[in-house]
């Protein structure tokens, strides 16, 4: 695995970087296309605003929290900030800021809060099954040493994991992870019973699997009580709770409206 994928002379370009700009372009693209076949009225104007303070905020939300769980490295080396091409993005850091800002954009501006939810949130898990196949190249998320058959070997110098010793593919168990939220969430949309549940079911997928998937990590992240959680575990956890009452509770109430309307 590599982290320059291709060299023009001195010109780079990262895998990573690569991965990841795909996977925002193909998530943009289909998003466009299914706002154009649903019935959800967005002007222009607040679909480009949307997108510049969601991606913006989601940017520098994950980049803050990767630069905090690392900052004695930064510290030491505080141009390193800047080098966001070698990877360094936590993916709970930008999840939480993009939705909390778009929420605010779209009550502020009338626009259907929910239902821009339902239809975005699979193409969150696709854009950041893309982003993990980023990782995996850059050797960044690496996972624990394991005998598994699947396991991999990074022998690159310039690698960010572990050289020479069979590792967890954790990034690749990400990138599935995301496809399968993906496929599944894209097949919830087309039979959920009110707005929201395809976002509320995104964020409790993610949060139960990705707590799952950090058990098998080796690299360096941040811990909470000691090493008994990762920073990750623990925000999924937060996330988890929540959701999952949500989700009950709507569910619930639109049993109760069906069965008082009939």
């Amino acid at each position: 695995m590599h982290r320059i994928l291709f060299q023009f002379g001195n010109f780079h370009i990262y895998a990573y970087g690569f991965f990841l700009a795909v996977g925002f372009c193909t998530a943009v693209i289909l998003c466009v296309l299914k706002i154009r076949k649903s019935d959800i009225k967005l002007p222009l104007e607040n679909a480009a605003d949307l997108l510049l303070y969601t991606v913006l905020s989601g940017f520098l939300g994950s980049r803050i929290l990767f630069i905090l769980i690392n900052f004695d490295v930064y510290r030491q080396h505080p141009l390193q900030m800047l080098k966001i091409w070698e990877g360094g993005l936590v993916f709970y850091g930008g999840l939480i800021p993009a939705a909390t800002v778009a929420f605010v954009y779209m009550r502020s501006h009338r626009l259907p809060v929910w239902k821009l939810a339902d239809l975005v949130s699979p193409l969150i898990a696709l854009g950041l099954s893309f982003g993990r196949i980023g990782c995996f190249f850059a050797g960044c998320c690496y996972g624990r040493e394991t005998s598994l058959p699947w396991a991999v070997v990074f022998r690159d110098p310039d690698s960010l994991a572990r050289l020479n010793v069979p590792l967890h593919p954790t990034q690749l168990y990400e990138a599935a992870n995301g496809l399968v939220i993906f496929f599944f969430l894209s097949w919830m949309s087309k039979r959920e019973t009110f707005d929201g549940q395809v976002f509320w079911l995104f964020v409790f997928l993610y949060s139960i699997t990705r707590f799952f998937i950090e058990i098998f990590r080796g690299d360096p992240r941040g811990f909470l009580f000691g090493d008994l959680l990762s920073t990750s575990q623990g925000i999924g956890i937060l996330l988890a709770i929540p959701s999952l009452f949500v989700l009950l509770y709507m569910e619930k109430r639109r049993r109760r409206y069906e069965s008082g309307c009939s």
